[in-house]
């Protein structure tokens, strides 16, 4: 693979950053918009607004993106009435989900339906391809019943095709915080598991394990990374391995009330069993604030037939 894509969403108050854009890069390190800062794909279904993307390429050349249902920009003045406890409790039990085969035509939008009442919103979903079973992990955060809706933890279901999964069950839970916001990665038959942790420390933590669905442990030499950033002001980790072999790790700043403030800081390491992360700033550029996705390794055709998209307002 010679490039990369970062699927996103803009951190606007208006419905159409709640939605499915692309970013493309040569290196990983200088990106670029897709289809002029426009939206790729619009959401139709549940809340008519999608968050925190994460997309796969699958074992038969399928590309599928799996995102948050909901839209802030309609529902926070409307269902949820202003309150993130409501969104937290009574928000979608369903995933948006597109399927494609060239990442330029896509297949109408579908909803999967993962969690029942016991759940409260599903967020921020996440996609790892498990080699010894050869299917693949869906993993994304909630609040349950079994704890009152309290302090969320980090879920996953099996597929084989994205279309049947087995039921829900525990990838991890925190004994004294909620985590959100998870990316787990492979490197040298090892798991690492990088969460966002609501308390003690209020910041990115990386977990290992040497199987997929854990158990898992904190790497601590990790938080010597992240002790220079504000607490509580970081989310949404998403890494890559880079051309040079490194791993870039980019995580999500949201703490500005000015949206346009908002965007990925970049963090360089030279292994992920190293855990030691580098702020790298000045090393990368974005045209604009990604919000809470993912990125993917593609092919240079896959860039150059992306650099060239342009999709008309007619056609959403």
């Amino acid at each position: 693979m010679g490039a990369y894509l970062f699927v996103h969403f803009k951190e606007k108050r208006t419905p159409d950053g709640e939605q499915v854009y692309f970013g493309i890069s040569r290196d990983g390190f200088h990106w670029e918009s897709v289809n002029q800062e426009n939206p790729v794909l619009w959401s139709y279904y549940g809340d008519k607004g999608v968050r925190d993307h994460t997309i796969t390429r699958t074992k038969t050349g399928e590309f599928v993106i799996l995102a948050t249902d909901l839209s802030l920009s309609y529902g926070m003045l409307n269902q949820y009435q202003g309150s993130w406890e409501t969104i937290s409790r009574h928000g979608s039990k369903s995933l948006a989900l597109w399927r494609s085969n060239d990442l330029i035509d896509w297949k109408p939008q579908e909803m999967v339906p993962l969690g029942n009442e016991d759940f409260g919103c599903l967020w921020a979903p996440d996609i790892i391809y498990d080699q010894q079973q050869e299917d693949y992990v869906v993993h994304w955060s909630s609040s349950h019943a079994e704890n009152n809706f309290g302090p969320k933890a980090i879920y996953y279901a099996r597929t084989k095709d994205f279309r049947s999964f087995s039921e829900p069950a525990i990838l991890y839970k925190k004994a004294d915080s909620g985590v959100i916001d998870s990316a787990m990665y492979e490197e040298n038959g090892l798991y690492y598991l990088f969460v966002k942790s609501e308390g003690n420390p209020s910041n990115i933590i990386l977990l290992r394990s040497d199987t997929i669905t854990g158990p898992f442990e904190k790497i601590e030499i990790f938080d010597h990374s992240m002790a220079e950033l504000e607490t509580g002001l970081y989310e949404a980790p998403t890494a890559t391995r880079l051309a040079d072999g490194r791993w870039g790790l980019f995580l999500d700043f949201y703490g500005t009330a000015d949206a346009a403030g908002h965007g990925y800081v970049p963090f360089l390491a030279d292994s992920l069993a190293s855990g030691q992360f580098v702020r790298a700033d000045t090393s990368f550029s974005f045209p604009y604030g990604f919000k809470h996705g993912t990125i993917l390794a593609i092919t240079d055709e896959e860039f150059e037939r992306l650099k060239n998209y342009q999709k008309q307002p007619s056609e959403y």
